[in-house]
């Protein structure tokens, strides 16, 4: 059986980055996967506060908020789904700052270390972005972003789920050519 931790970037409940990572964990789930969800925005949490405890001090966050739990989540999960929508030609601060609080997952020396991780590699990311944009071509560069770090992490074989032109909620769920991308997705992570 394969865990899947999945956070939902939007503070929107019912927006479409998370009625998409719903299609793809119920996929996943009949697959047989175990998934684990957490909505961001209903967390109380910081952003990395460059402290450098965990490259002196410690092998994890210093922080001690709601995002330890998720930080804790992750280390122990198989696929991690990323949902956010794109917000100024980004994630969304919610992803964000639970991004930048990813740094701890990297060893002290990790810009020489041939294995930067503190994670078990083979971990696999699917990311999940929504933007209004209807043009492909904007905003095509958040996933490589981000996708780079990951790999950092071990996460291998990453895939990205993105729907472009839809803004209000329900739009992503009237888009049959969606639906089937989060569902194929699924069956491809879970292979």
């Amino acid at each position: 059986m394969k865990n899947i931790v999945c956070l939902f970037g939007s503070p929107r409940t019912k927006g479409n980055s998370a009625f998409l990572a719903g299609r793809f964990c119920e996929t996943a789930q009949a697959l047989g996967a175990s998934v684990k969800a957490f909505s961001l925005n209903k967390l109380s949490y910081k952003g990395c506060q460059a402290c450098m405890a965990c490259k002196t001090k410690l092998d994890r966050c210093a922080l001690k908020d709601d995002l330890a739990d998720v930080l804790e989540a992750v280390k122990g999960t198989d696929i991690l789904v990323i949902a956010s929508p794109t917000y100024y030609g980004d994630v969304s601060s919610q992803v964000k700052a639970f991004i930048d609080r990813t740094y701890s997952f990297l060893v002290p020396d990790y810009i020489t270390n041939p294995n930067p991780s503190r994670l078990n590699p083979g971990k696999r990311l699917v990311f999940i972005q929504t933007q209004a944009q209807p043009d492909e071509k904007q905003f095509a560069d958040v996933f490589s972003r981000y996708d780079y770090f990951f790999k950092w992490y071990g996460f291998r074989n990453n895939l990205l789920i993105r729907a472009c032109g839809v803004r209000d909620s329900g739009e992503a769920e009237a888009r049959k050519d969606l639906m089937e991308l989060a569902e194929e997705a699924a069956h491809k992570a879970m292979a």
